[in-house]
């Protein structure tokens, strides 16, 4: 797990136990944008039932299993955000933001024929997560949030169910215990 402070583009939150908000209760967030305005991000294990081919037709077909909308986060749910792979580091195609590594945002304006085979993995989400400047760090603080490494794969994940767990899972130390913490310990 990682301080407050080393919160970056390419990792994870992590909602602990203690966070109920409907809106992040047991969801993982990969983080898009952080700077001195404040930090996006999307969640990664909230899909919907609708088919990214019913709202943004040409996209459908260059999504990664399962090709559906993913609830993004509350902020702007009307809106459209495309987290994608590159399928080659050196050959960045228009319209393409690198965030970390080969993983980077997508203008959704941009020609589906302007980036077809240049993506190993399209994920579009409606709404993003978002925190004001220091609001994120607060959260963080006040125990709501662990802040944990993310990998590529977390994103395109075919099935997202575990995904919460299994990321908690691969964590170093006392840090993956929680994973057998019951979400109400009232029930234990």
């Amino acid at each position: 797990m990682t301080r407050g402070s080393d919160v970056a583009p390419g990792t994870l939150l992590l909602a602990t136990a203690e966070l109920v908000d409907p809106n992040f209760a047991r969801t993982v967030i990969l983080l898009l944008d952080v700077d001195d305005e404040g930090v996006l991000g999307v969640v990664l294990n909230r899909p919907s039932p609708v088919p990214v081919a019913e709202v943004l037709e040409p996209w459908g077909a260059m999504c990664a299993e399962p090709e559906v909308l993913f609830r993004g986060g509350p902020v702007s749910p009307d809106g459209a955000l495309a987290v994608a792979l590159l399928s080659d580091a050196d050959d960045v195609p228009v319209g393409f933001r690198t965030v970390v590594g080969r993983l980077g945002i997508l203008d959704l304006d941009t020609p589906v024929e302007l980036v077809d085979g240049g993506l190993g993995g399209v994920r579009v989400y409606a709404g993003y997560a978002g925190w004001g400047a220091e609001q994120l760090q607060g959260e963080i603080a006040e125990g709501s949030w662990y802040v944990v490494a993310g990998e590529t794969a977390d994103a395109f994940r075919a099935d997202t169910t575990d995904l919460w767990r299994d990321v908690l899972r691969r964590q170093p130390g006392q840090l993956a215990w929680h994973v057998t913490r019951p979400i109400d310990p009232e029930t234990n």
